[in-house]
């Protein structure tokens, strides 16, 4: 299977893949890295893992959709499978949705369906959940809304702010996304009446990752 990562940011995600790739975890390859920020550090960790990296910047593009036409150009010239929504700040339009139906796939920051779009740890502290987390979720056309892949609970402590209790969340999303691909590259995930269904003998173990605090 052949990966393309869309990211923004500074990649940590998108690390997490690439070493998981690397060790074998995930029986596929990233086959190419697209970037709309310059100096995103992603571009960086693609290069030092001798993956193809794009830059393709999308300030002067007259549009989304002429943006995602694109992105589906690139991903498609790579051979791209399976797409990885890793920190990428744009949201998608049903051109890069219909190319790749029921394969991109995203990680947020939440249990969701709570919290979804922007500033979800910020949501979750406002709230005053116990228990947060994240999901890797296949994308549709609502924000945060497709068919949930894995999710990890991560549990809200007394005086955490937004950013020690992100800080946590994210550690979880690095055994989370790479755990999701793998199950996705071993061809074991199915998308049936909008719900994801995991086939084989661990069934619905494998869609929970339990972080170590809730353990103690």
């Amino acid at each position: 299977m052949r990966i393309g990562v869309l990211a923004s940011g500074s990649g940590s995600n998108l690390q997490a893949i690439l070493d998981a790739c690397a060790s074998r975890a995930i029986p596929a390859q990233v086959a190419v890295v697209i970037c709309n920020v310059a100096d995103a550090k992603a571009l960086q960790r693609a290069e030092a893992a001798r993956v193809p990296a794009l830059l393709l910047p999308h300030q002067k593009v007259v549009s989304r959709e002429e943006y995602d036409r694109q992105v589906v150009t690139a991903l498609q010239k790579h051979s791209v499978d399976v797409v990885c929504l890793a920190g990428f700040m744009r949201l998608i339009t049903p051109v890069l949705l219909g190319a790749y139906k029921d394969r991109i796939l995203n990680i947020h920051p939440s249990l969701l369906p709570a919290f979804p779009g922007l500033h979800a740890v910020r949501q979750a502290l406002a709230a005053g959940v116990r228990v947060s987390g994240c999901t890797v979720h296949v994308v549709d056309e609502g924000t945060d809304t497709g068919p949930i892949l894995i999710q990890a609970a991560v549990p809200v402590l007394e005086g955490d702010t937004e950013e020690t209790l992100a800080a946590r969340i994210l550690l979880q999303e690095h055994r989370c996304y790479p755990r999701a691909v793998a199950l996705w590259a071993a061809g074991r995930v199915r998308i049936e009446s909008g719900r994801v269904r995991v086939q084989g003998a661990a069934g619905r173990a494998d869609r929970t990752i339990a972080s170590p605090e809730l353990s103690d």
